[in-house]
Formats: C-alpha cells, structure tokens, sequence
C-alpha cells in the first residue's frame, strides 16, 4: 500500500464517482440531510475546482479531494478516504497537494466546513494548521458544521 499516487483528475470516471457516493453515504450516516453540505457531481466539473486522486498500485481510486476556487479564497470539500486505506498518511499528503495546487493558483486562503463527528478530520485539520472560524460564504450556522480556515503561500 505504500505505492499510492496522487494526481489531478477529472471527476466523471467510474470509479471516482463511486467513491464520492460512498463518500456522499458516509455523510448521510453520520447527519441529517439539512446539515450535509456536499458539493454535487455537476459543481465538480466546472473549471474552478481541482480534483485530487489517489490510487493504489493497481490504479483504483481509494481517495479523494477537492478545492473549490472562488475570487477571495478556495473551499476544501469532497476530502475522503476509504476506510481500509485510512491510518496510512494519505489524507495529509491528499491535504498537502490540494494546498499546493490551490497556491500555484493564485489562492491564499483556503476554508472549509466539516462535522462535528468526523473527529480524525477535525485532528488533521488542526494539526495542519486550520483554526476555527465562524460560517462563510452561504452556510448557515448550523450546530453539525465545523468551520475552519487556513493562510496558504506559494
């Protein structure tokens, strides 16, 4: 498991699209429908988004994430990780990429929104160094979202 690659993709593939339904069915395990806020397919597709995949040595995707560029800043969203790839680093190295693709950019800031459940996230986007905020953009300020930001250079 220690040959992944993480790349820029386009979204519509087969296996990139099941697993942002399983991504999309984690969710809804975990929230009631009012409070998941993910980005739909038809959003992924447009040109402002970057799509990042990680495939194992047999090219299966086991990994997502994406970054929504807008004027002001850039939305982290879709971050997932297969249950049996987790606790291999690729959620960190899968962050670090969209960071630095989102610099090369031009965007300085990144934010996100989260839930309070998912608490290996929340860790992960402590420990790189996302601080808490309040809503943005056209959230609500909904008690199952977690708001987080970070200042990114090239």
């Amino acid at each position: 498991m220690n040959t992944m690659t993480i790349r820029l993709e386009a979204p519509g593939q087969a296996d990139v699209l099941a697993l942002i339904a399983e991504l999309d069915a984690y969710q809804h395990s975990l929230y009631p429908p009012e409070s998941v806020y993910a980005l739909d397919l038809a959003g992924v597709e447009q040109g402002n988004v970057l799509l990042a995949v990680v495939r194992d040595q047999t090219a299966s995707a086991v990994a997502c994430g994406a970054v929504v560029l807008g004027a002001a800043y850039g939305e982290v969203k879709r971050m997932y990780v297969r249950p049996a790839y987790r606790g291999l680093g690729l959620a960190r190295r899968l962050l670090a990429t969209l960071e630095s693709e989102a610099a090369k950019s031009g965007c300085r800031l990144l934010k996100l929104e989260t839930g309070p459940h998912h608490r290996e996230a929340l860790g992960l986007y402590a420990q790189c160094g996302y601080e808490r905020r309040g809503p943005f953009g056209s959230y609500p300020d909904d008690p199952l979202s977690v708001f987080m930001q970070k200042h990114i250079s090239a």
